[in-house]
Formats: C-alpha cells, sequence, structure tokens
C-alpha cells in the first residue's frame, strides 16, 4: 500500500522544487552573463589586433616608400643621370 501524502507535504515539496528550479536558472544566467562578457571580450581583442594590422600595414607601406624613394634617388646619383 502506498503512503499517501498530506496537503502540507505536497506544498513543501513544490516549494522546495520551485526553489531548487529558482536556483538552476539564475546559476544558467549567471552563466549566460559569464559568456557574453567572454565575448564581449573576445570581440574587443579580435578588434584592437585587427587594428594593430591595419597600423603595421601602414607602417610597412610607409617604410617600403621611404625605401624605394632613397634607392631611387641613390641609382639617379649612382648611375650619373
Amino acid at each position: 500500500m502506498t503512503e499517501e501524502k498530506t496537503t502540507r507535504e505536497l506544498v513543501y515539496e513544490t516549494n522546495r522544487d520551485v526553489k531548487w528550479i529558482c536556483k538552476m536558472l539564475q546559476r544558467m544566467e549567471a552563466q549566460d552573463e559569464e559568456f557574453e562578457a567572454r565575448l564581449r571580450a573576445l570581440e574587443g581583442w579580435r578588434a584592437e589586433k585587427a587594428g594593430e594590422e591595419r597600423r603595421l600595414s601602414t607602417v610597412s607601406a610607409g617604410a617600403g616608400g621611404i625605401v624605394g624613394g632613397v634607392v631611387a634617388v641613390l641609382v639617379k646619383v649612382l648611375g650619373g643621370g
């Protein structure tokens, strides 16, 4: 024979289950916020790296132009042109 639970016991179990569910939802929300924060940090890092690459590309292009100019002047001067 199964034991029937009283209304008080059922309410207690239901409250306990609801509290557990709420606790799990809070943990999930905290994990979601942590994930979002990490994602934002990663996006910021990627943007920073892209900026560094653009700066490096600009510096390289500028250095190449300067070296090319110096070589052209040297060829002109040494070539007697």
